[in-house]
C-alpha cells in the first residue's frame, strides 16, 4: 500500500511480512492542508482511520495491532490524543510510546502515528 509521498519518497503505507504487518507514520495530511486544523483529538481520529484502511489493505485490522508510536508536535496535546488513541484501543491495549516530535512534516499537522500488528495464523 502507497500514496503519493510514498511514491515520491520510496516507502510504503502498510508492508505486511507474513503475519507481521509494519504502518508506516500516518498524519491527517488533506491535499488542501490538514484534516482538522488545529484539533489534535480530531486529527488522532483521522489517522486512526487511515491506519485500519490500510490494516484492510493488507488483510489485518486494529485488533491485530500490537504497537502504536505516536508522535505530537506540542506535548500539551498528548490528552486530546490519548482520549482518540483510548476510544479505539480501550479493550485491545496495544504497547503504546508517546513522545513529543516536535516538527512534523507539515506546519499544521499535530500528531503522526505508527503501528504494528500481528495477524493470528
Amino acid at each position: 500500500v502507497t500514496n503519493a509521498w510514498g511514491a515520491a519518497i520510496g516507502y510504503s503505507r502498510a508492508v505486511r511480512a507474513g503475519n507481521f504487518v509494519a504502518v508506516s507514520g500516518t498524519s491527517a495530511a488533506g491535499p488542501g492542508g490538514a484534516v482538522c486544523p488545529g484539533d489534535a483529538e480530531g486529527q488522532t481520529r483521522e489517522v486512526l482511520s487511515r491506519i485500519a484502511a490500510a490494516l484492510a489493505e493488507v488483510g489485518a485490522a486494529l485488533e491485530d495491532v500490537v504497537e502504536t508510536r505516536v508522535f505530537l508536535k506540542r506535548m500539551d496535546d498528548w490528552e486530546a490524543v490519548g482520549r482518540a488513541h483510548g476510544a479505539v484501543f480501550r479493550d485491545l491495549r496495544p504497547a503504546t510510546t508517546l513522545l513529543q516530535a516536535g516538527a512534523l512534516i507539515a506546519d499544521d499537522l499535530l500528531v503522526e502515528i505508527a503501528a504494528t500488528a500481528v495477524v493470528a495464523s
